[in-house]
């Protein structure tokens, strides 16, 4: 049974550019120019119409935006809740322009050994979390972990939480690892594995959507039966300004948005692409968290009770449950 029947998040691209080369992630290859604001502004404008209450200014590296602030206190002003997911090689020069602009701030960090999380991302960026964390404590924010589970890297959930989070009174958010296309990300998660990402989940200030070990027991999205409601929740707008269909990781289709992207949501070609999600033989096994995350928030199932304990944790915790009124 459906509980909501039009989109809640914007995963909106602002660059694909990265100045790092995560093995688990091909965005960063791909060429890109940058978003405009005056794009931003419109089409935060169309979003608000069409219902969406969460816009992750994503990438790529988002602080690659030299105008991350403008984007920021626009989308603000129109009322939406903001995230940002950031490698933290920028927040300490961009940290004061960006205080108090973003509601969800994750640094991400895969390994409390500095040379192991600087292998996997390419760059040496683990002594600029470790920065970051005491800037952004100083200005008021409040970020959180975000640490990326791999089966070779779950023993080290315990260190990250001991030894940087709970000393720095931060959330841990587990972030099980997804494939897609030909990016290779390592062995498939055991079930000794994601017990221990539940028990995990359980444990004061860390967030695990139980609903994303559910999946992966389930064997992922099924084209018969999907879960995914990737096109319906989740509108994606690329650096181009064109609306990517029916998400940014399978990305068959792009529709320039030419300032009005409420018509075009609503349009007939749009909704035809929609009506695919999670039915096309691309979508057969995907567990894509930023896409099933606000599957499971929109539609009664086994996953919605599994996601809800975790959901309600997390906006408890930061306090965003009182935009969402």
């Amino acid at each position: 049974m459906l509980l909501v029947r039009h989109p809640v998040l914007c995963n909106y691209y602002v660059t694909y550019r990265c100045n790092a080369t995560c093995g688990f992630c091909d965005i960063w290859e791909r060429p890109s120019p940058y978003v405009t604001l005056e794009n931003v502004r419109e089409n935060l404008r169309d979003l608000r119409r069409l219902g969406v209450r969460v816009v992750d200014f994503t990438g790529g590296e988002p602080l690659l935006h030299r105008q991350l602030d403008q984007l920021l206190a626009e989308a603000k002003q129109q009322g939406f809740i903001t995230t940002i997911t950031t490698n933290a090689l920028l927040y300490p020069k961009q940290a004061e322009r960006l205080r108090g602009l973003v509601d969800m701030l994750h640094f991400s960090l895969d390994s409390p050994v500095a040379e192991e999380h600087d292998r996997s991302r390419g760059v040496a960026c683990f002594a600029k979390v470790m920065e970051s964390i005491a800037i952004a404590k100083d200005l008021g924010e409040r970020p959180d972990i975000l640490f990326t589970v791999f089966e070779h890297n779950v023993h080290q959930i315990q260190a990250v939480y001991e030894e940087i989070c709970q000393p720095n009174n931060l959330l841990l958010i587990l972030n099980p690892v997804f494939e897609y296309k030909n990016v290779e990300t390592g062995k498939q998660f055991s079930e000794e594995t994601l017990q221990k990402m539940t028990g995990w989940g359980r444990q004061k200030n860390v967030y695990l959507n139980d609903g994303f070990v559910q999946l992966r027991r389930d064997g992922g999205n099924h084209i018969n039966d999907p879960v995914c409601r990737a096109g319906s929740t989740t509108l994606v707008v690329s650096p181009e300004n064109k609306l990517v269909l029916p998400c940014y990781h399978l990305g068959l289709k792009e529709f320039p948005i030419d300032g009005n992207l409420y018509e075009l949501y609503r349009s007939e070609a749009v909704q035809k692409m929609v009506a695919l999600e999670g039915r096309l033989p691309e979508c057969e096994g995907c567990a894509i968290n930023c896409y099933m995350q606000p599957s499971f928030a929109v539609e009664l199932s086994k996953y919605w009770w599994k996601a809800l304990p975790s959901t309600l944790k997390y906006n408890r915790i930061k306090g965003t449950w009182k935009q969402l009124l």
